[in-house]
Order: structure tokens, then sequence, then C-alpha cells
């Protein structure tokens, strides 16, 4: 069973398969990162507030395990095709051209495997500054002051520019793989993938520019 399950999901099509439900589940928990990551707006008390209650849930550990399971996975899987394709075509394309207006193609379809591996180094840093960056604490009982932690960070106007390339990035990133991910657990259709292109590139700008809004809104206020 174990050896049959390994073949399917190292085949061309389970590969796909993985990539795009790994995508998807990503891409869920991007919504939701974002969304309390945009309480730094209401200030100190009410972000660190959420901060706090987020890292106290005892469910927050497995979560995490969970999330950086599925985070490897998209990127081994990904690698993995990629080297794959290249593989089976060593001579590259004398000139590269859009196929016209029918075509999927675009400037961040061309570039995921780059504007990936962009993200993955783009949330090692992240990490490193945020969660097992510095602690403060504030209130009385205690808890660790975040709110301070990112006017630190985002007092400086180079990190600033460097999580704003890097949210762009993830919208382009997303723009092409919110389609493709659907498109690769079976949900195609001439109509319905459509608007899911049109769907996916409205959400990757709004997920691009509210994680790119934050560092300058901090930097002008703090």
């Amino acid at each position: 069973m174990s050896s049959s399950f390994r073949r399917v999901f190292s085949s061309s099509v389970g590969t796909k398969l993985l990539i795009g439900f790994t995508g998807l589940l990503l891409f869920a928990y991007l919504i939701l990162h974002l969304a309390g990551n945009l309480l730094i707006f209401t200030g100190r008390d009410t972000f660190n507030a959420y901060s706090h209650a987020l890292v106290s849930n005892p469910l927050v550990v497995p979560v995490e395990l969970a999330l950086a399971v599925i985070f490897l996975l998209h990127i081994y899987k990904t690698v993995t095709m990629w080297t794959r394709n290249k593989a089976a075509r060593p001579v590259a394309y004398e000139k590269k051209a859009w196929a016209g207006r029918t075509s999927r193609k675009s400037l961040s379809s061309a570039t995921m495997i780059w504007t990936g591996l962009v993200t993955f180094v783009f949330v090692i840093v992240h990490l490193q500054q945020f969660k097992f960056g510095a602690w403060y604490e504030i209130g009385n009982p205690p808890i660790r002051d975040l709110y301070r932690v990112e006017a630190e960070v985002f007092a400086s106007p180079l990190w600033v520019g460097v999580y704003v390339v890097c949210a762009v990035l993830v919208g382009f990133h997303l723009r092409h793989g919110i389609s493709s991910a659907f498109q690769s657990i079976g949900a195609d259709h001439p109509v319905y993938t459509k608007r899911l292109v049109v769907l996916g590139t409205v959400i990757a700008v709004l997920i691009g520019a509210g994680f790119a809004l934050i560092p300058i809104w901090v930097y002008f206020t703090q």
C-alpha cells in the first residue's frame, strides 16, 4: 500500500496534485496570517492581545509543525517537477514567445520557481526577525510586546523595502498559483477557469498590497 502510494504521488499527475493541494492550504494560511497582521492598524493593545492569544493556544505547535511539513512538501515537489521538466528539455528554446491571448502563460507563471524560492528565503528571515526575534514584555501579567518588535524592524527603510519587494513577489506567485492550484486538483472548466484566473489576480493583488502596506504604515507612523 505504501509503495503504491509513493508511486502515485511521485508521478507527474500526483506531483501536480500535491503541489496544487499544498498550495491551496498555504494560500488559506496566508489569508488568515494577513488578517491577523492587519490588526496592527488597531493599535498596540489589540495587536499584542491577538499575538498572545495565538501563541498561548495549545494547538499552535501542532498547527505550526503541520504547516512546516506542508510548506516544505510544496517546495520539494515544485523543485522536483521543475528539475524533471528541465531534464526533459536539455536544450532551451532559442526564443520564447507567448502563445497568444488564449494562453495562460504570463510573467508570473514563467517566474513561479524563482518567486517561490525568494518567498522561501523570505519566510526564514521573517521567522528569525519576529517569531524568534527580540522578546519584550508589556502589561501585568506580562505578555510579549510584538508591536514593539515590528516598530523596531520597520524603523529601517532597508527592511521596509525588502518586505515591500517580497510582498510584491508573493503577489506575483499567487497570481498564477491560485488558478493553477485549482486546475491541478481537477477544478478545470472553460468558464470557471477564466473566473478563477480573474479572482486569483484580484486576491493576489489584495494579499500582496496588504502585506506591503504594513511595513510602510509602521515606518511612517511609529
